[in-house]
């Protein structure tokens, strides 16, 4: 796992993160960056009360972002050892929504510039939604990640193929 003092955004989450986001009226993506991870004691607050249970912790996220309503975007460190950006994004709604988005940050990073957040890659609630592909988001990823670009329904496939029980493993930690 990372150690809990390491909250500095990767250079390439800093450069996705810098770029505008555009709600479009509920057309775009609902996706609102932070400028740096949330605390480590603002994470446990959060992560106890989304899941009820007084007893967690909230080290195996690092929390860098959040949809309209309140539900977080994060790495997962599931990954013992690996770099953060080796880590798989996830979404955790604010109406109980989970998701693996990527399965790591080269991944997160084409799902963006494709026109998709974490909110929209967990969710069907809008079917008819065409997304908006995001040039700027698109250097980006060609930048940091030229060697993963694919499509975000791939990205989102790949990362559910992987970790197929995420719902269930948070879902346990529920009371």
């Amino acid at each position: 796992m990372m150690p809990d003092d390491d909250r500095r955004f990767p250079a390439a989450l800093a450069a996705a993160l810098a770029a505008p986001f555009d709600y479009a009226g509920g057309d775009g993506v609902d996706f609102e960056p932070f400028t740096a991870f949330l605390p480590a004691e603002e994470t446990t607050e959060w992560f106890r009360a989304w899941t009820g249970n007084g007893e967690l912790r909230g080290d195996d996220f690092r929390v860098f972002g959040q949809d309209g309503s309140g539900g977080y975007a994060a790495f997962w460190l599931v990954r013992p050892g690996l770099l953060l950006a080796d880590q798989p994004v996830v979404f955790l709604g604010s109406e109980g929504e989970t998701g693996v988005v990527a399965r790591d940050l080269g991944g997160f990073l084409w799902l963006l510039a494709d026109g998709f957040g974490p909110w929209e890659a967990v969710t069907s609630y809008e079917p008819d939604r065409t997304p908006r592909p995001n040039s700027e988001l698109a250097a980006v990823a060609e930048r940091f990640a030229p060697d993963q670009r694919q499509p975000a329904a791939t990205v989102i496939e790949q990362a559910a193929a992987e970790f197929p029980d995420f719902d269930d493993i948070i879902m346990d930690l529920c009371r």
